[in-house]
């Protein structure tokens, strides 16, 4: 992004996601997967699976989209991050507190090393020192756990347990 002051005009902004942006936010997911997979996902109900989830998860979820273009030019998204609060509950003699969980954070190839992903993470990062979360936590995809560790995330340990409750005999 351009410096302050300078009058140079942003290589990208960053901006909060709002219901306006549902189907640009439900094309970033898709492109997420097709970059991956290398060829087009057919999936004619996934917007409307896109939207429901949307709808379900927004009051407890921050938004953020990347973008390149202008006002009078109009914008093309190319990368996002969301941020998802957990409140614990209080028990005697702690209050809980909340912590984040950065989630589906996604940038174009093509946008990759132009510093979308760090500026993305700070916006989230920020969000969680205004909303005083105790802490931010993620779990990366192998290639991007070292770009987390040079933004001062660090290993949780191995504390964790999951279960798929559709495997459990009956």
């Amino acid at each position: 992004m351009a410096e302050p002051g300078t009058g140079a005009t942003p290589e990208f902004t960053i901006r909060v996601a709002d219901e306006r942006d549902l189907d640009t936010l439900a094309g970033l997911r898709r492109a997420w997967l097709e970059e991956r997979s290398g060829h087009p996902v057919g999936d004619e109900g996934f917007e409307a699976a896109f939207a429901q989830w949307w709808r379900t998860e927004l009051p407890r979820r921050t938004f953020w989209l990347a973008e390149v273009g202008s006002e009078r030019a109009g914008w093309t998204a190319i990368g996002s991050i969301n941020v998802v609060e957990i409140v614990h509950m209080p028990r005697p003699g702690a209050r809980g507190g909340r912590i984040g969980q950065v989630g589906n954070a996604f940038v174009l190839s093509a946008f990759a090393d132009r510093g979308v992903p760090r500026a993305l993470l700070a916006e989230a990062v920020e969000h969680a020192r205004r909303r005083r979360y105790r802490r931010l936590v993620l779990a990366p995809t192998p290639g991007s756990a070292a770009f987390y560790r040079r933004a001062g995330f660090s290993p949780a340990g191995d504390s964790m347990l999951v279960l798929d409750p559709a495997a459990l005999g009956e």
